[in-house]
């Protein structure tokens, strides 16, 4: 364990065989942060990027499904933004931004794969279904060149959907386009991960070999057995709260290791002639449980800092997934053409509103977590939405944007902002000022042409 003199270090590690287990912040790191101004009442900023694919159910048959009625804080939440409501004071919702880029531009249908690649960073991708993929530097990445050199990972790219599609995936463009929504530079997009497993491994597996750390799962052993010795001379050198902030971590590691494990050991059953791709090995075939084991993840990610950005994809643009657990047995992509039909808009809109109350347990996950003078919600900005808005037409206006949390104290919540739509404001604006609020400043991403007015919060936290 690297412990130093009196105080923790805000990158304590337990290590064992095939181990290595970051720590929360803890009081006692607190002192040995002060000389770096990183103090509890100054904490480090946090990014999420949420992607929904084949866009949303918008305002049809005079029902709004997605946007809010009214504007600044005089807003209605709508049917699908309601799991949303005790975070009405953390919340903005965004309408009325557009993405151009995503648009044709003269290279015929396709907009499926525009919506996914031009997400974060407005750059119409390059037409091609070859080797040639060029897009752009996405904002995740931009926060991840910022912040990476004090965090184990810069960055973490999650997804539910495999991401070894090759070739020509929609309308003449590579497959490559559909499987990130991350761009490190123009020419180089980051592989996703939808294995929990392989995810676990990445956040905390270290040391030993391949092999080594394989016959560690297979024993049914717990990481906290690999490093019992660390955690014991941990315990003798922090003061009781901490031991308690501690225990609840390790036991919160402890349950997802649990249900990995639950995972691994599940039967996977034969759907040999009924054309249904089953999942892996690992990865839970409930739809809702994959998700929250991904998000559960990522939390644990945010609590030891181990990285402070990430992008999530809830799956892949013409996806064909269906969701029998809330009796929705058509196709995703088939749901979304919905004919403007009150019966499909309705279907719709229930796989909208149970993709929120996924997010929503995120949301609370990071709410009831304390970090620093206040939770992991206050102190970390989630950007939740998609390229497309009405799927039905392939719209790239009037996106559906939602951001949740408090930026550390610099976002003015509790508010729906409507940019007028024939103005057709670039969604890069809005990731820009983002960044902004995040502490991470540039002149311009994509096709940006401003920033979003975020507001200033009434009430700053100390220190920020």
């Amino acid at each position: 364990m690297i412990i130093t003199k009196m105080a923790l270090p805000r990158r304590t590690f337990l290590r064992g065989i095939g181990a290595t287990l970051a720590l929360p912040l803890l009081d006692a790191m607190v002192p040995a942060m002060s000389a770096m101004s990183r103090t509890a009442a100054n904490p480090v900023h946090r990014l999420g990027f949420l992607y929904l694919p084949n866009g949303v159910a918008m305002n049809h048959t005079g029902i709004n499904y997605w946007k809010p009625a009214g504007e600044g804080g005089d807003f209605v939440l709508s049917p699908i933004l309601t799991p949303l409501a005790p975070y009405r004071d953390q919340m903005v919702v965004v309408s009325g931004l557009s993405h151009g880029q995503a648009e044709s531009l003269g290279d015929g249908n396709g907009d499926h794969t525009r919506s996914t690649a031009t997400w974060l960073n407005g750059v119409h991708p390059n037409f091609t279904q070859g080797a040639e993929v060029r897009a752009g530097v996405t904002a995740d990445q931009v926060a991840a060149a910022e912040f990476g050199n004090e965090t184990p990972l810069p960055s973490l790219e999650l997804a539910v959907d495999l991401n070894f599609l090759v070739g020509n995936c929609d309308n003449g463009y590579s497959c490559t386009y559909l499987n990130t929504l991350s761009w490190r530079t123009a020419t180089t997009p980051l592989p996703t991960e939808n294995n929990p497993r392989a995810v676990f491994e990445r956040l905390f597996g270290d040391g030993g070999t391949p092999a080594q750390r394989v016959a560690q799962v297979r024993k049914d052993r717990s990481i906290l057995d690999a490093v019992a010795a660390d955690m014991r001379r941990l315990y003798r050198r922090v003061g009781s709260s901490d031991r308690a902030r501690a225990d609840e971590y390790f036991d919160a590691v402890r349950e997802v290791e649990r249900r990995l494990q639950k995972a691994e050991e599940a039967p996977v059953e034969s759907d040999a002639g009924s054309g249904l791709e089953r999942p892996p090995v690992g990865i839970p075939d409930n739809f809702g449980d994959h998700v929250r084991l991904m998000f559960d993840l990522q939390w644990l990610a945010f609590q030891a800092d181990i990285t402070r950005v990430f992008t999530f994809m809830y799956g892949r643009e013409v996806g064909s997934r269906t969701y029998p657990e809330i009796g929705l047995t058509g196709g995703h992509h088939a749901m979304s053409h919905h004919g403007d039909r009150p019966e499909n808009l309705e279907r719709y809109a229930k796989l909208n509103t149970y993709q929120m109350d996924l997010f929503r347990y995120f949301v609370d996950k990071l709410a009831a977590t304390p970090d620093g003078d206040g939770s992991l919600l206050d102190h970390s900005l989630l950007l939740y939405g998609g390229g497309m808005s009405n799927p039905n037409i392939h719209s790239h206006n009037d996106l559906p944007l939602v951001l949740v949390g408090g930026a550390s104290g610099n976002l003015e919540g509790g508010r729906h902002l409507a940019s007028p739509l024939e103005t057709k404001t670039p969604m890069t604006n809005l990731l820009v000022s983002m960044l902004d609020k995040s502490g991470v400043h540039i002149d311009r991403l994509g096709d940006s042409t401003g920033r979003v007015d975020l507001g200033t919060p009434p009430e700053p936290l100390t220190g920020v």
